[in-house]
């Protein structure tokens, strides 16, 4: 099996990053949710602080990696100005044009909102800490920016599947 560059990248960009963003996702909201008063001890609280840390963390630097690689690598390859490249296959047929108009649209614009509400997360995690536990509103707060930023990654990467699975860049 031989994968071109340009396969190559779109595999890091969809698969590996994506799949590290999901998988931090997860972890991060598990631990979120769990900041509640009566599920902490004392000595729970300096080690679920450090697993929110890292997991809030990893799915704000993992949404970084994939909005940039998706934006400045695999993206210039989808809008070259050829006949034969994805948009311009796309557009040419009225049955997939809607793909681009609206996909790629959310892609190109909608999904930089997932790293930036990651990256509030994060400051609001290292910034409160131990506070999250008391401070129920901030916590649930926290919990819904992190959520936002998932399901906006998600439509993304949902339309990035679909287009690819129509129109791939090779």
């Amino acid at each position: 099996m031989n994968f071109t560059e340009r396969e190559w990248w779109t595999l890091v960009h969809g698969m590996i990053l994506g799949a590290a963003f999901l998988l931090a996702f997860a972890g991060g909201l598990a631990e979120l949710y769990s900041l509640k008063p009566a599920l902490m001890t004392r000595e729970g609280v300096v080690e679920r602080m450090r697993r929110v840390r890292i997991g809030v963390t990893a799915m704000a630097v993992a949404a970084w990696a994939t909005v940039i690689t998706g934006t400045w690598v695999v993206y210039p390859w989808y809008r070259e100005k050829t006949p034969d490249s994805p948009r311009s296959q796309l557009l040419a047929d009225p049955d997939t044009a809607d793909w681009h108009e609206f996909g790629m649209e959310w892609k190109e614009h909608i999904a930089w909102l997932s790293p930036i509400l990651a990256t509030a997360v994060v400051f609001i995690v290292w910034y409160y800490g131990p506070g999250l536990i008391r401070h129920n509103r901030v916590r649930h707060t926290t919990i819904t920016l992190f959520v936002l930023a998932f399901a906006f990654a998600a439509v993304a990467g949902a339309f990035g599947a679909f287009i690819t699975k129509v129109e791939s860049v090779q």
